[in-house]
């Protein structure tokens, strides 16, 4: 057998180079590139590994342990689950600064790779610099925190340990169903240990993404729920998109006349104008999606795991005899809330229901309901996109933002946010015009991920304009990727709004009765007048084109100047705190049953009365 001498660090390397996917016929690297901020614990033996490869797995400085790894998920995302970016750490702080973006990428079900440095395993330096000592159990680092947050995760001890690890680690990143992160910890002294490798271990293989085919009878069962439906409805999330049936999906709706809502994941599985598309469900929805969700009687849910921003904390159905079918490649998800599980590829799964569901197709009435309350929510969001509109504070409204910069963008245009209140606002205003161009990271609502974020999309997407909204909250959270962007030179554009504080935090503290406090900049300060932030000024600093508009022309000629400028522009504006667009479902938070505040106690009433469309036991 033909070995060849290397260690850990550069054995790991030379796997991944070997690694190949296969997208739109096309061969790429499965793995094209490398976050790394180079400590202690990984300089000396993985960068020194890093630093041969660079023409075929380029090195990428971030600014942030978890900004970078959260770009390596966009990117992730950008290219529907086909290639996987690696996000590499020292010890210590540098390893648990990923630990927020593990969770990312386990809520959304998205393939990361992280490899961080590890203490001695020979222990003889311990306790070294960033090292946490377990009392009980010495065998325990910062390392094991990620168990939770990961879908893989091994510390290699050994050198042999990778011809085991390194394929289930891959096998992990690509699987349909048990797709997300996987963590690799490399101790310190054993990146640097040598072995004779096999030579055949690093030879190239070409991956697919597989697609897991439905259980016949499965199918059948659903297929026989379905014919008996009156109102039935599509809900497409996230795995639409990562199965790439976004046209089945679409002629399945239209030839079964079947409307289509959907989550914030699955927004862009059909052109927002589509004759079938309803819109966004749930607590960031509209009023069309959820007054068709609350009398469907039968419920097919694709690709989506029904999180409680989807369901309404399951109050959006409303029909108390409504029947769920998923349809989903992960057994978990599908066998939720007494779910008629279809265990599948979505495609594949759409498709073999459509052969079963041949010669049924649901009343008329029903689109042509659907088709009017598309109308009204539409004249409704026309409205609150009006240029023209005059808010309380004489400041533009999320949704005005949000209609003039789509005024001057192209519909391949590739829109990022997270978090804050421009989910909902985006997920009800920004009228998606080809599939698929839509990133909202929703599933562990993770500020902080805008920037970075557009950062991993516009390296996925370099030929496409990258527009991130971004609220101030947010931006002050994780902004130091603008910088790695000029570095790089993967510019895109972020959209800065500026509502002076966390206010979609305090409508929600409002809303249940609670005192304004501690959200906005302008309350419980020190100072007798808050300090504002020139967010344009440090943006510059950053070497990005900055600059601030002060209204919705202005900002519209910004943009048009960002499409064709050379490096990554951030536009702020000035936005009012208090206008928000209306359309959502009831949501489930802890209101005190008890308080001073007459408030509180009247919105806990509210609130319970509500309570009788939530569905228990579903």
């Amino acid at each position: 057998m033909d070995t060849v001498r290397l260690t850990v660090a550069q054995a790991v390397v030379r796997f991944l180079t070997a690694q190949r996917t296969e997208v739109d016929g096309q061969e790429l690297p499965l793995f094209p590139g490398v976050f790394a901020i180079f400590g202690h614990g990984n300089v000396t033996c993985l960068g020194e590994a890093l630093a041969q490869v660079q023409d075929v797995l380029p090195t990428w400085r971030g600014q942030n342990e978890q900004s970078m790894a959260l770009a390596a998920i966009a990117f992730a995302k950008a290219t529907r689950r086909r290639q996987v970016m690696v996000a590499t750490s020292s010890i210590g702080p540098g390893a648990t600064n990923m630990l927020t973006a593990a969770g990312v990428a386990h809520a959304n079900r998205l393939p990361l790779l992280m490899l961080a440095g590890d203490t001695f395993a020979n222990r003889l330096p311990d306790p070294v610099l960033q090292q946490v000592e377990r009392f009980d159990d010495p065998t325990v680092t910062v390392n094991d925190a990620f168990k939770p947050l990961t879908r893989y995760w091994d510390r290699i001890v050994r050198p042999e340990q990778l011809l085991q690890s390194l394929p289930q680690a891959i096998g992990v990143l690509l699987d349909p169903a048990d797709c997300g992160p996987v963590l690799l910890a490399l101790p310190q002294d054993i990146q640097a240990e040598a072995f004779d490798f096999p030579v055949r271990f690093f030879e190239k293989k070409v991956h697919g993404v597989s697609r897991p085919r439905p259980d016949r009878r499965q199918v059948e069962t659903a297929a026989a729920l379905i014919r008996s439906s009156r109102r039935p409805m599509l809900v497409a999330g996230g795995g639409v998109h990562y199965s790439l049936a976004e046209q089945a999906l679409a002629d399945f709706a239209a030839m079964f006349g079947v409307p289509v809502v959907e989550t914030m994941a699955g927004k862009g599985s059909l052109p927002w104008d589509h004759a079938h598309n309803v819109g966004p469900l749930g607590v960031t929805g509209g009023t069309a999606a959820n007054a068709l969700a609350a009398d469907a009687d039968v419920v097919i849910a694709v690709g989506t795991r029904l999180g409680d921003f989807a369901t309404g904390s399951w109050s959006a159905f409303q029909n108390d005899g409504m029947r769920l079918v998923t349809i989903n490649v992960g057994r978990f998800d599908s066998r939720k809330h007494r779910a008629v599980s279809v265990v599948g590829d979505a495609l594949e799964s759409l498709d073999e229901l459509t052969d079963a569901l041949v010669g049924w197709r649901a009343p008329a009435e029903l689109m042509r309901r659907a088709t009017a309350e598309v109308a009204k929510w539409n004249s409704y969001t026309d409205s609150v996109r009006d240029r023209h509109a005059v808010t309380a504070t004489g400041l533009p409204s999320y949704a005005q933002v949000i209609g003039a910069v789509q005024e001057v963008t192209g519909p391949d245009d590739y829109a990022v946010s997270a978090a804050g209140g421009l989910p909902g606002e985006l997920n009800k205003n920004w009228r998606v015009r080809s599939v698929g161009a839509f990133d909202c990271e929703f599933g562990f609502s993770c500020m902080g991920y805008e920037v970075a974020g557009a950062w991993g999309a516009k390296m996925a997407l370099p030929d496409r304009h990258v527009v991130t909204f971004c609220g101030d909250g947010s931006y002050l959270m994780h902004n130091s990727d603008i910088y790695s962007s000029v570095l790089s030179g993967h510019k895109f554009t972020v959209v800065l709004c500026d509502n002076g504080g966390f206010s979609v935090i305090q409508r929600l503290q409002e809303h249940q009765g609670g005192e304004p406090f501690n959200n906005r900049y302008d309350q419980g300060t020190r100072r007798a007048v808050a300090v504002e932030v020139d967010f344009a000024a440090h943006a510059a600093a950053l070497g990005a084109i900055a600059e601030r508009v002060d209204s919705l022309d202005e900002l519209k000629a910004a943009v048009g100047r960002a499409r064709v400028a050379d490096r990554t522009s951030v536009i702020v504006i000035r936005t009012d705190p208090f206008t928000w667009t209306a359309g959502d479902a009831w949501w489930d938070v802890g209101v005190p049953e008890v308080s001073v505040r007459a408030e509180v106690l009247t919105a806990k009433a509210a609130h319970e009365a509500e309570r009788k469309h939530q569905r228990v036991g579903v």
